[in-house]
């Protein structure tokens, strides 16, 4: 048993077309881990799938619905027929379009079994009579209708269809990334309407209900992982830390609610898969970021990050993994974005408390010690010192984030 209560199973365990009720709600309670369905239907200190939690956007606020199995809130009335047309057509019970914020255009390519699984696991749950609440969009994003548009531009409905040119490891890998991990909905782009393409897909960008970046899965100078070892990749997954760097923010959050209860072959199924993504990846040189950087600045930086960083990351910028992460050929730190990085000296953070990390050493808040000229310094010194490509930060850069809302 894991310290959720779950069975430790292997997916493939769940496979097979003759199981039991018992068994196949064992399956969809293990599929809906997966999809990280508690982390948005549930409120902060609520019951478990009761919904509520506010989701903030661009264009107002949207609330998740109870999808427990209340027959007057939640989907006791529903059948498993209702369920996979909305995961599989982002169309409600009633035929009411959903807004992007569900990961429809993702749980599109769920399978029909697997929607099966993960409706019987909610359908055996205590029905909870929690009302909904209305969602607060301003106009004329309060319309459904302007949704038909969006779908014809962004939404591509249809079941995951394994590519025969690969293995069955790359191709279940392939399907929880591309599925029920719905791992695109942030690592990929959105424009101002709330769409994003598949050509720009897992290729990076601004989170805007949570003010991070989501680096990108295709490039090795972000987030992609061509060059890291799989063995690396599997230990940043389940345990949210490990010697190549940490996880943090929103991505936290994914691997203590979701990715550390899957099995093992699952995780490593995932981890060739988005390896793939960027083995071929050709890091390019470009100039350094501290011929841009003013000595005085330099200076400054310098001293804060002894002051206040090196007991941790050592002022050779190695850290001390995988407690204290690396710094020196961090990919994080190099980023074209500069967002993560400030958002961390700012607010502090912690890495997720996992069976893998079941102590994680914490990034202590620095907003209420540092200037935003201070922070654009240090920050700027990490970003260009030990070899690091990375560009200068602006006080101003600092300042827009210092207000910015935290995520928890």
């Amino acid at each position: 048993m894991n310290n959720l209560g779950l069975p430790t199973v292997q997916a493939d365990e769940f496979l097979g077309p003759n199981q039991s009720l018992e068994q196949t709600i064992e399956r969809g309670r293990y599929l809906a881990w997966v999809g990280d369905c508690i982390a948005c239907h549930t409120m902060h200190g609520g019951p478990a799938f009761a919904g509520g939690l506010p989701l903030v956007t661009p264009f107002g606020t949207l609330y998740s619905p109870n999808i427990t199995p209340d027959t007057q809130w939640g989907i006791g009335n529903w059948t498993a027929d209702d369920f996979y047309k909305m995961l599989h057509t982002g169309r409600s019970r009633d035929g009411k379009l959903l807004y992007p914020a569900m990961p429809f255009p993702a749980y599109t390519k769920v399978t029909r079994e697997d929607s099966d699984a993960i409706f019987a696991y909610l359908s055996s749950l205590k029905p909870l009579s929690v009302p909904n609440r209305e969602n607060e969009l301003r106009f004329p994003y309060n319309n459904r209708s302007l949704l038909i548009g969006w779908r014809t531009l962004y939404f591509s409905e249809g079941e995951f269809k394994p590519d025969p040119s690969r293995d069955a490891q790359w191709n279940r890998g392939a399907y929880l990334v591309q599925g029920l991990g719905h791992c695109g909905t942030c690592h990929t782009a959105i424009n101002a309407l709330g769409g994003s393409s598949e050509e720009k897909a897992f290729a990076g960008g601004l989170i805007p209900m949570q003010n991070w970046y989501a680096p990108s899965l295709t490039n090795n100078r972000e987030a992609g992982l061509g060059d890291w070892d799989l063995r690396n990749i599997v230990e940043l997954l389940q345990a949210g830390a490990s010697d190549r760097g940490a996880v943090y923010g929103p991505m936290a959050a994914v691997v203590h609610n979701s990715l550390q209860y899957l099995s093992e072959s699952d995780v490593q199924a995932m981890a060739v898969y988005l390896k793939s993504l960027a083995e071929h990846t050709r890091t390019t040189t470009e100039p350094r970021g501290a011929t841009q950087v003013s000595a005085s600045v330099l200076a400054r930086g310098d001293s804060l990050y002894r002051m206040q960083c090196a007991g941790c990351h050592r002022t050779d910028g190695r850290g001390k993994p995988p407690a204290y992460p690396p710094l020196a050929q961090n990919q994080s730190i190099q980023m074209s974005s500069s967002v993560n990085a400030i958002r961390m000296v700012l607010n502090g953070g912690y890495p997720p408390q996992t069976a893998g990390n079941p102590r994680p050493y914490g990034m202590p808040p620095f907003a209420q010690l540092m200037s935003d000229e201070d922070i654009a310094a240090v920050v700027t010194y990490i970003r260009v010192s030990w070899g690091n490509r990375g560009q200068p930060v602006t006080p101003a850069e600092v300042n827009t984030l210092r207000s910015a809302a935290l995520f928890d």
